[in-house]
């Protein structure tokens, strides 16, 4: 149900337009904060642990892929709304398959029977289609086989852009019909995280980032956090 206070809050939000057409978000972080300050605190705490799990910045360097993944699961377990538990669900796994990519790409095995080393329901079947170019999972995810092109071809810049349309688009069909309560408030909030990381995109950086997180224990996990 619409609260008044979230009509206010999404009102006062200015239009996103298009992911790549941006050139800077359309309003400052601090500002974006503070309209914020209009959530319902429960609504806050929640928000702000999704974008510490989501977000490519708030990656803490050295944390394990177990504790990754402990925190991923205690988030999704403890959100009540459904279509936010499934947004973090969807973007994890899609974050899986990056990964897989990436680890296949450095001549590394198949995840072993019993190996926790990604998130969500295609855990299983990328690694039993470890050879398979799409890993058997390109009916759920359309654009692997041309990210799998473009990291073979080096082009780093170019996957990144296609998991963040894709993350873009999920919000989008997500959160159709929301418009005015919570939901709607995450969904602007994690859509402008997208933006905030792609004017920010800087390939040398960001390279030097990959570089420094594969020498970490998560290895290829963490690369494409958005």
């Amino acid at each position: 149900m619409d609260e008044p206070r979230y009509v206010t809050l999404m009102s006062s939000l200015p239009y996103h337009g298009r992911l790549f057409g941006a050139r800077q978000t359309p309003l400052s972080r601090f500002q974006l904060d503070k309209r914020l300050a209009w959530l319902e605190p429960e609504h806050a705490d929640t928000l702000s642990r999704i974008e510490h799990v989501l977000r490519w910045r708030r990656i803490a360097l050295g944390e394990s892929d177990a504790g990754f993944l402990d925190r991923a699961d205690t988030l999704v377990a403890s959100l009540t709304i459904p279509l936010l538990a499934e947004v973090v669900r969807t973007r994890l796994e899609a974050r899986t398959l990056i990964a897989a990519l990436r680890k296949r790409k450095a001549g590394q095995s198949a995840p072993g029977p019993g190996e926790r080393w990604g998130y969500g329901r295609w855990t299983n079947v990328i690694a039993r289609h470890w050879s398979d170019t799409d890993f058997g999972v390109q009916r759920v995810f359309p654009w692997v086989l041309e990210a799998d092109r473009r990291l073979r071809e080096g082009d780093a810049l170019g996957v990144d852009r296609l998991f963040m349309e894709y993350a873009w688009q999920e919000l989008g069909r997500l959160g159709a019909g929301h418009y005015f309560d919570f939901e709607a408030v995450a969904i602007y909030v994690l859509r402008w995280d997208l933006i905030d990381r792609w004017t920010h995109y800087d390939a040398e950086s960001a390279r030097d980032r990959i570089v420094s997180l594969a020498d970490a224990s998560l290895g290829d996990y963490q690369e494409m956090y958005a």
